[in-house]
């Protein structure tokens, strides 16, 4: 009557075993699959970020020299276009804060002038390199995204996204 029911602890041990083995083959798949995420949508912010620009440019939100030409905004311009958060932004308030899904972003605008038309580029790097993403990402006025993945900086000169 009276057997004991139960798990040796060798069965216990070998359970763990296995679960440990399998944790070690799925936890490296998971996190390339969460970088490949961050880049592609890092790729995606660089093309709203593009377009945020022109679309900001042509609403002449500012105009430094009063030419009637727009100029490029800021990530807090292309966020609230107008300062007073009447007007709908040109891009989510995440990405305004200059960091969403593991990339940093930097933009960098010229005032039109006299001799020069406005521009802009926009950089994007990974919060945290090899971790969060492995490529970077450039674009300028011309709306080109490029990248590289060697962990240089992207350029005008590099690769261009396809």
């Amino acid at each position: 009557m009276g057997g004991n029911k139960g798990f040796t602890l060798i069965e216990l041990m070998i359970v763990v075993a296995l679960i440990a083995i399998i944790a070690a083959i799925a936890i490296p798949n998971l996190l390339r699959s969460r970088m490949s995420a961050n880049e592609a949508g890092a790729a995606g912010a660089m093309r709203t970020l593009a377009t945020a620009e022109t679309q900001f440019q042509v609403a002449a939100f500012l105009d430094a020299n009063g030419d009637g030409t727009g100029d490029y905004g800021t990530l807090a311009n292309l966020a609230n276009p107008d300062g007073a958060g009447a007007s709908p932004g040109f891009i989510d308030s995440v990405l305004g804060t200059g960091s969403k899904s593991g990339y940093a972003y930097t933009v960098v605008t010229v005032a039109g002038g006299a001799a020069a038309a406005p521009a802009f580029t926009v950089q994007a790097t990974p919060s945290a390199p090899g971790r969060s993403g492995y490529r970077r990402y450039f674009v300028d006025d011309t709306g080109v995204i490029r990248f590289t993945s060697d962990g240089t900086a992207a350029t005008v000169a590099s690769s261009p996204l396809n």
